[in-house]
């Protein structure tokens, strides 16, 4: 019983080690306008950062495999549901997680009601200057990156940094 209790706080203790050094190391982008983000959604559709200029975006990238990221789903799904309607929008961009197909299956059993869109080669991520995962993104109305989150993001961070930024009125994306 003991060797599971150590073998279990092994575990967290990697878990937390890992999120702490994403946090520490993880480059962040240029001051300035975000990245170009093009990318195709599950069902194909190519999805353009910038058609969304009028909004504040979360750019979260995320992986299927990615422990840290799955567990932040909930918490993104919660503030996308509050404020989708208020001059908000989340996309979620899959990296490293195979086909459309198997992203769009994951997706599913995580429950994603936000767009997902798929970054096959890495590249946006690279523009982004992700160096791993998760790492979201918070772009303001202008489309400058306002806010970076390296590592899980939670409910209450998330909110504390979009609500100064949310504008009273916004074009429909």
């Amino acid at each position: 019983m003991k060797s599971w209790l150590k073998l279990l706080g092994l575990a967290a203790l990697v878990v937390v080690a890992t999120q702490v050094w994403v946090r520490v190391t993880a480059p962040q982008p240029m001051p300035g306008a975000a990245p170009e983000l093009a990318l195709p959604d599950l069902a194909g559709k190519k999805v353009d950062l910038a058609s969304y200029r009028g909004r504040v975006v979360a750019v979260n990238f995320w992986a299927t495999w990615c422990g840290p990221c799955r567990a932040e789903i909930p918490e993104l799904t919660e503030v996308w549901k509050t404020h989708r309607e208020g001059c908000f929008e989340l996309l979620g961009v899959a990296e490293d997680s195979g086909s459309a197909a198997q992203i769009a299956r994951k997706a599913a059993e995580l429950g994603i009601p936000y767009p997902v869109l798929v970054d096959s080669e890495g590249t946006v991520g690279d523009r982004f200057r992700v160096a791993g995962y998760p790492n979201t993104f918070l772009i303001d109305k202008d489309g400058k990156v306002a806010k970076v989150f390296s590592g899980a993001v939670n409910k209450e961070e998330l909110e504390r940094a979009l609500l100064p930024l949310l504008p009273a009125t916004c074009p429909r994306a």
